[in-house]
């Protein structure tokens, strides 16, 4: 007899096959470093935004060995505007750690993927389950709020608590290795394209007739609203406007000249002393700045 988790994956897994996006790197064949590469760009960043650099990265950069072998400055530059470019820096290290750890080659185990520069708990199950098919559960912001309305019934998912979701996300997986990687990427995808924080397309959905949230009237969230990040005027608006300066230039750029992409005199310095600490720019003698090397 059919269990409710089972019944539940089996209802989201054929609607992925029908409707799933056709990226890149769902592609049959698509390396385990393109994928780790994906999930890294994918971070707080849109689809849309990442497909173009992705693809520029895996064509200039399609093993871990040749990002590697390229200076820092080079890596940032090619981020261009994606956003949070510590990203850039944190895959450059973990290129090297892939080549000094493991010949060049991305390791199948969690563990060993943890333990690598800049990759977490979600990065290192998304790739051992994307790229080598594996049974892990697989936890990002639109799969916390599927599970929390299918299963719990509740209309958002609160605050992350690493344990308990990796728990409730397992529960929902399928025994066979196969079906468990399909249901955790399609968990992923009607979080992303049906079951939205806002406006959730519930007609659309496999799982309407079975849904906890559906069921209870779908009751409103009793937390907290979210807050939306701004992006205009903050340090950050800041930190982009400066990097872009420095990614444009063959030379080491005066501290006049990033001064003039912005009023604000203190906001400038924190920014510029953010960027520094963060190791995305190095302060020259002279009052110059540059990208690392």
């Amino acid at each position: 007899m059919t269990s409710p988790e089972e019944r539940l994956a089996a209802l989201v897994s054929e609607w992925y096959t029908e409707h799933a996006r056709d990226l890149p790197w769902r592609a049959p064949g698509v390396s385990a470093w393109a994928v780790l590469v994906s999930e890294v760009m994918l971070q707080q960043t849109p689809v849309n935004r990442v497909l173009p650099v992705w693809r520029e990265w895996l064509s200039r950069w399609p093993h871990p060995q040749d990002l590697a072998a390229e200076p820092a400055a080079e890596v940032i530059r090619a981020w261009g505007r994606l956003g949070y470019p510590r990203r850039a820096l944190r895959l450059h290290e973990c290129a090297r750690a892939l080549v000094e750890r493991h010949d060049g080659v991305v390791p199948r185990d969690v563990d060993a993927l943890l333990a690598l520069p800049g990759i977490g708990s979600y990065t290192a199950r998304a790739v051992a389950v994307f790229s080598y098919g594996d049974r892990h559960p697989v936890v990002d912001t639109n799969v916390r709020r599927f599970v929390a309305r299918a299963v719990a019934g509740d209309a958002d998912a609160g605050p992350p608590r690493a344990t308990a979701d990796l728990a409730a996300v397992e529960a929902l997986l399928p025994a066979d290795r196969t079906a468990a990687a399909v249901a955790s990427i399609a968990f992923m995808e009607l979080g992303a394209l049906i079951c939205t924080a806002r406006g959730p397309r519930c007609a659309d959905c496999p799982v309407y007739a079975e849904c906890g949230w559906q069921r209870a009237g779908r009751p409103a969230a009793t937390g907290p609203a979210r807050k939306v990040q701004k992006f205009a005027g903050t340090d950050r608006q800041v930190r982009g406007l400066m990097m872009a300066v420095l990614r444009d230039a063959t030379q080491p750029v005066p501290r006049a000249d990033l001064d003039a992409v912005w009023p604000d005199a203190t906001q400038r310095s924190r920014a510029l002393a953010g960027l520094v600490d963060d190791g995305l720019v190095h302060q020259l003698p002279r009052d110059r700045y540059a990208l690392p090397t």
